[in-house]
């Protein structure tokens, strides 16, 4: 069985890493491939690190949109060890449904149901970078009877300050940032300092769907791969179905 390696972009703030650690072990449950994980940035174990002791790995990119290391630095590093990339987790509907659980449970927290949602991704300036956080807003809308917007951390615009504002000049009082983010972090600080907010959401990443999510994403992957047995690919995709719902 090959190794499931998750990708993490990293942080250095304390207990960025408790909820990754908590969805590995979801993983590892769920779909019975040794999981590891590696970071792209202020922690280690590195990703190379990692990948050097894996070889031939499945590598899945915790990762909620397809920016830089996405698309870039993390297949560069994969390819150096043979290691297969599968899609990153951008624009899937498992996402928007763990993020919508977030919101419900921010606004019980809160006392009472928001009347508008900013849901805020980290932003990137790469063409196509932030079209996970815009896919979210889309799938969320349908769910919800408020408005919903878009708001970036970084690299794109309005930043979640202005979109608040924006919506509170509107008359909109109870206003909930949705954290289309992983882990804590720098952003998740930042979103929890934004003035004249109804409540913040948590993180995704220890959500119970994205733990389905990700041992499909391997399942596939494993199953097309180069090392599969043949007639492995139809396996995969019935496991990968068995494992989403039963993370659903």
């Amino acid at each position: 069985m090959r190794d499931l390696v998750m990708a993490v972009h990293g942080s250095a703030r304390p207990g960025a890493a408790v909820p990754v650690g908590r969805l590995a072990e979801a993983v590892r449950r769920l779909g019975g491939a040794p999981v590891a994980v590696g970071y792209l940035d202020h922690r280690a174990p590195s990703l190379a690190d990692v990948l050097a002791e894996r070889p031939g790995a499945v590598v899945v990119p915790l990762l909620l949109g397809d920016g830089y290391h996405r698309t870039v630095d993390l297949p560069a590093v994969a390819r150096r060890f043979d290691c297969a990339v599968t899609r990153g987790l951008s624009g899937e509907h498992a996402v928007a449904l763990a993020l919508y659980d977030r919101l419900r449970a921010a606004e019980r927290a809160a006392g009472g149901p928001a009347d508008a949602v900013v849901v805020a991704g980290a932003g990137s300036s790469r063409p196509g970078g932030d079209d996970g956080t815009l896919r979210a807003v889309e799938q969320l809308r349908p769910l919800l009877p408020v408005p919903v917007t878009a708001a970036y951390c970084s690299a794109a615009a309005p930043d979640p300050t202005a979109a608040v504002a924006r919506l509170r000049a509107r008359g909109l009082r109870r206003v909930v940032l949705a954290a289309h983010l992983l882990a804590p972090g720098r952003f998740t600080h930042a979103l929890a300092a934004v003035p004249d907010t109804w409540a913040v959401t948590e993180p995704l990443a220890d959500h119970p769907r994205l733990a389905g999510l990700v041992v499909a994403r391997y399942t596939e992957a494993a199953g097309t791969g180069p090392r599969s047995p043949a007639g492995g690919a139809a396996a995969s995709r019935n496991r990968a179905g068995r494992a989403a719902n039963r993370a659903a």
